[in-house]
């Protein structure tokens, strides 16, 4: 008998699997059982997802697809719509619509496009997501934002007319997470990186105590359907090995944390497959996170736990 949260897998893919190119390496994580491919969006990471999503949907019939996730800072959600009902179509239905703020100062920077402070940031990813929905309404679509205006607009219908692909909003700060648990459909609990890097406080962001909170701001604000959220965790370590203590102990001093601490965090998971698959189980027990991100260069390593786990 399945759980009611039962596990499914992604993985994340900054560039093909090894000894692989692009199109084999979508129809190898089909083959091995992942649910969903998610490509990053960051300008010094992999190739433009949305372009790169198309290629999957055509080369494959199971694999969920998506963006872990679209910075709504970059591109206008009018056309930003088309091109995800686009992929859509294209696929029979398995995209995922992830969107987020923004947060890696150096995608800003490089591009030149300015980096707001994290309140306008989120203004726009309420407004973005707002217009995306609309658009992939059945009658024409009118808003009226601070950032975006809508007038009378017919969005491209995905490949289920008037219905919108399931929105996952991923986040780490308390009005992020709370706007998820309003309106997302998977709700990415993270780390929160106030600097606009990885560093030493983003890590400790993402220690259990920290968790409770944030799990506890989307439980509140999702009320009733709360239970009908899935909840996502995108793992920044992901290793399995047969000695966890040093593995974890070479990630505790990086970031000044405790070993327990760093094996505990639903954003790290590491260890031999039973000590994987219990933690896993542990996660889903204590937070709700069901759907994991695997990074892809582990994706291989991991298939053993996805074979084991899907469905449970």
């Amino acid at each position: 008998m399945s759980h009611p949260r039962p596990f499914r897998f992604a993985a994340e893919l900054h560039t093909p699997l090894p000894g692989s190119n692009w199109v084999d390496s979508f129809k190898e994580l089909e083959d091995l059982g992942y649910s969903t491919l998610f490509l990053p969006d960051h300008f010094d990471e992999g190739p433009g997802p949305l372009a790169t999503l198309g290629a999957a949907a055509v080369s494959t019939s199971t694999l969920h697809l998506g963006v872990l996730v679209l910075d709504c800072d970059y591109r206008h959600p009018a056309v930003v719509q088309r091109e995800l009902a686009t992929i859509d179509q294209l696929s029979g239905g398995r995209l995922e619509i992830g969107l987020g703020a923004g947060w890696k100062k150096t995608d800003y920077d490089r591009s030149g496009i300015v980096m707001e402070r994290p309140g306008v940031r989120v203004d726009r990813l309420i407004e973005h997501t707002a217009v995306i929905k609309g658009l992939f309404g059945e009658d024409p679509f009118t808003f009226s934002g601070e950032h975006y205006q809508i007038t009378e607009m017919a969005g491209l219908a995905g490949h289920t007319p008037g219905e919108c692909p399931p929105i996952l909003i991923g986040g780490g700060a308390p009005r992020v997470l709370g706007f998820a648990g309003r309106h997302g459909d998977i709700v990415g609990v993270n780390a929160s990186i106030h600097s606009g890097a990885i560093d030493t406080e983003s890590a400790h962001d993402a220690l259990p105590d920290r968790i409770d909170a944030k799990v506890a701001r989307v439980r509140e604000t999702a009320g009733r359907r709360f239970d009908d959220i899935e909840i996502n965790a995108w793992l920044s370590v992901a290793q399995l090995t047969t000695d966890t203590a040093a593995v974890a102990s070479v990630i505790a001093e990086l970031f000044s944390a405790d070993v327990e601490s760093v094996l505990a965090s639903p954003l790290a998971l590491i260890g031999s497959q039973t000590e994987v698959g219990d933690r896993l189980r542990e996660r889903r027990e204590r937070w709700g996170y069901s759907y994991t991100t695997i990074p892809g260069e582990e994706a291989r390593a991991f298939a053993p736990v996805v074979a084991e786990l899907t469905g449970t």
